[in-house]
């Protein structure tokens, strides 16, 4: 409990000094989901406990969608809980997702279900069926209800979440069928075994579980961000073959952040450099528009 305070401590101290060029996270607010706003949503399953999701829709988001034309939607999943990088593993300090689309994006975070179904899994997966099946539950019921387009829905995660893209968003071909491209920063499913876990060791059945999750991209664009070091996620995914539509970007961190730690970020490790305007940043938002189907930018004013 003291380690969560001391980070969520952090983390407000950094939002009183944000830098000029630096997107401002929207603040969690109470309520209806609305324009600008980002809210705490529970789904009828989980009213009687604490699991939720959040969501966040743009500013210029309206009831009536008099323009016929639907919102592209990020689905993100966060890092583990890890103190040494300001990681609480909380769905409610996300910020990759809303960086990569620079709010432009409805902007959903999904949670990890508890094993016993009554908290957000702040370490690894939770209930994996229980998590996968939430996706499946909220994705489309969020496009339904907040104009979101169900053919431009992209999933990205940060560190556990960049696993997750994969483990979870590849878990089977229902929830494979959600998306219509895949984002992942500082990690990749497969490329390196996870002691002390049941799913991610022996490493050898876990690549092979990875493997097969790999052909559900079927042909998909994927766009792999890592601190330096693609190379090794670019090798393993050539000893696979059949994903090829994949797109690398390796970060010099420290182009963005000249000191670390700083008033944002406290570990070359973390989710927060695409709230700074960097060509990293324009490569991401290229890449995005790039492969945002039927339209050539999101919906705007």
């Amino acid at each position: 409990m003291i380690q969560k305070v001391v980070i969520l401590v952090l983390l407000s101290f950094a939002t009183e000094f944000a830098r000029a060029d630096e997107m401002r996270l929207p603040e969690t607010a109470s309520g209806q989901p609305r324009a600008g706003a980002r809210v705490a949503v529970s789904i009828n399953e989980y009213a009687d406990s604490n699991v939720h999701h959040m969501l966040y829709l743009p500013e210029n988001w309206t009831v009536q969608n008099s323009t016929g034309q639907n919102w592209p939607v990020i689905v993100e999943y966060t890092g583990n809980h890890f103190p040494a990088a300001f990681s609480t593993g909380e769905v409610e300090d996300a910020a990759l997702g809303y960086g990569l689309s620079q709010g432009r994006f409805i902007w959903v975070t999904l949670p990890f279900v508890s094993t016993d179904h009554q908290r957000n899994a702040t370490t690894w997966w939770g209930d994996v069926e229980a998590t996968v099946d939430y996706a499946r539950q909220v994705v489309p019921a969020i496009c339904s209800q907040y104009h979101g387009d169900p053919e431009a829905v992209f999933l990205c995660g940060f560190s556990r979440g960049a696993i997750a893209v994969n483990y979870i968003g590849l878990h089977d071909d229902e929830i494979a069928k959600l998306w219509a491209g895949f984002i992942t920063h500082d990690h990749y499913d497969g490329v390196r075994g996870w002691k002390n876990t049941e799913w991610g060791w022996p490493v050898d059945d876990y690549q092979a579980a990875a493997t097969e999750r790999l052909q559900r991209i079927d042909g998909r664009p994927v766009l792999v961000c890592q601190n330096g070091g693609t190379d090794q996620i670019a090798s393993y995914l050539k000893d696979r073959g059949g994903v090829t539509n994949v797109t690398f970007l390796d970060i010099d961190m420290r182009s963005i952040f000249p000191t670390i730690p700083n008033d944002l970020v406290c570990h070359p490790h973390n989710d927060r450099w695409p709230l700074i305007d960097s060509p990293y940043r324009d490569r991401v938002s290229a890449w995005l528009d790039e492969h945002l189907p039927n339209r050539a930018s999101p919906v705007s004013n």
